[in-house]
């Protein structure tokens, strides 16, 4: 079974947002929107014929300044029917925090399939010099480092929107954000397509495009995939575990997600959009 929280967490680091890069802070090119978004999935195409039918939501909140740091809730319930009455039920919910300078990362990651246990992860990582230190609660405790060239979601969002706005069209960062066990590292290869200035309307339209705090913002389509670090250094090239497609405002508002699992490629449209009251920094 394709592991649904993989993609998940990608969905909830590229509609969050900070304000780090290189490892030094850097002014925000532009006030990030505390919002909550609402994503209906449904089923695109499947290759494989292995998923007949797919439905579910993703609830997002995003909250915070550039004092405070930035705190992110997301949950996703998916049902896929893979046919003969074979039906699997997924339900993730992830907390995270992460300061505006990309140097400390806090998550909490509950997932569930079916009537089974659920997994969990609890971590912490902090920036140190040329090096991270991650520190596990669960699964079980433990310690280990990263490399200092690895991002944390929040700070991954800044970068392509740095990078767009830079007229950049190739982006690769290595990202870590507590997934799987809470050990893996994801290298990322992120094409970034040319601008969609403010006044072009959208093929699909959605609560987004008609916000009036969103309709003067220039968007950028984006593709994002991802590749399994320890596989890609023993093998060398390989195809993504997984690829996400969105359109990225430049206040950190993702839309018209698309979630390709490589078997099968799901959908997510808006289907709600609530701007929430921005705290200013003291």
């Amino acid at each position: 079974m394709v592991h649904l929280f993989r993609t998940s967490l990608g969905v909830m680091a590229f509609a969050a947002a900070a304000l780090a890069a290189s490892g030094d802070v850097m002014a925000a090119s532009g006030p990030f929107l505390p919002h909550q978004a609402l994503y209906d999935l449904s089923l695109v195409k499947s290759r494989s014929n292995s998923v007949n039918s797919a439905r579910g939501r993703i609830l997002y909140n995003f909250t915070g300044n550039a004092c405070e740091g930035y705190t992110s809730e997301f949950r996703q319930v998916s049902e896929l029917d893979s046919g003969e009455g074979k039906i699997t039920l997924s339900d993730l919910r992830s907390n995270s925090w992460e300061d505006a300078t990309g140097k400390s990362y806090r998550f909490k990651i509950e997932t569930r399939m079916n009537d089974a246990d659920s997994g969990q992860v609890d971590g912490s990582a902090e920036r140190d010099g040329d090096h991270i230190n991650v520190k596990l609660k669960l699964p079980v405790p433990k310690t280990f480092k990263l490399d200092g060239t690895t991002v944390f979601p929040t700070e991954q969002i800044q970068r392509i929107i740095a990078a767009a706005k830079e007229g950049k069209s190739l982006l690769e960062l290595s990202v870590y954000d507590g997934s799987d066990n809470g050990e893996k590292v994801y290298n990322t290869l992120t094409v970034i397509g040319q601008p969609i200035p403010a006044d072009r309307t959208a093929a699909a339209p959605d609560p987004s495009t008609s916000d009036d705090r969103m309709k003067s913002l220039t968007r950028w389509p984006v593709t994002v995939s991802y590749f399994d670090r320890e596989a890609q250094q023993k093998e060398g090239e390989q195809t993504p575990v997984y690829a996400m497609a969105f359109e990225l405002y430049e206040n950190g508002v993702s839309r018209a997600l698309v979630l390709d699992y490589n078997d099968f490629v799901i959908s997510g449209a808006m289907g709600k959009f609530d701007v929430k009251d921005a705290k200013p920094c003291n």
